[in-house]
């Protein structure tokens, strides 16, 4: 899938939202004032995270019910790889724990704070231009 039309791919997804994605969302934005801007539906690479943190270099994917079927799981593993691969941290996390802000950014910024001991005070500007 080419770029430009992953661009209208994510517009669309974020429109779209599932109630736990937009729960998440509410929640995951509060990470800004801490200088960690968190993006929705963001492209990296052939694919399109449910949201990325580009500065810790972390995807938080939220995963329903239709993660469990067989093939889409076979997809997220071999998806997961591919991040990985490139460098991303990857947290997966239920579609019912998404909807729990306090216990999500917990967990993000136990993550964050996992993947990037030595970034102690992101910059507050945020990550215009990554």
């Amino acid at each position: 899938m080419a770029k430009r039309e992953n661009i209208g791919l994510s517009r669309e997804l974020r429109q779209t939202e599932n109630r736990a994605e937009e729960e998440a969302w509410q929640t995951l934005r509060l990470l800004r004032k801490e200088g960690w801007p968190v993006r929705r539906q963001h492209q990296i690479g052939p694919y399109i995270v449910d949201f990325a943190i580009t500065k810790a270099r972390l995807v938080i994917e939220v995963d329903g019910g239709i993660h469990r079927e067989q093939e889409v799981a076979a997809r997220d593993v071999e998806r997961e790889g591919v991040l990985r691969a490139d460098g991303w941290n990857v947290l997966r996390v239920s579609a019912q724990f998404a909807r729990h802000g306090d216990h999500l950014i917990e967990m993000v910024r136990a993550e964050i704070k996992r993947c990037c001991p030595l970034t102690l005070h992101p910059s507050p500007q945020g990550e215009r231009g990554t």
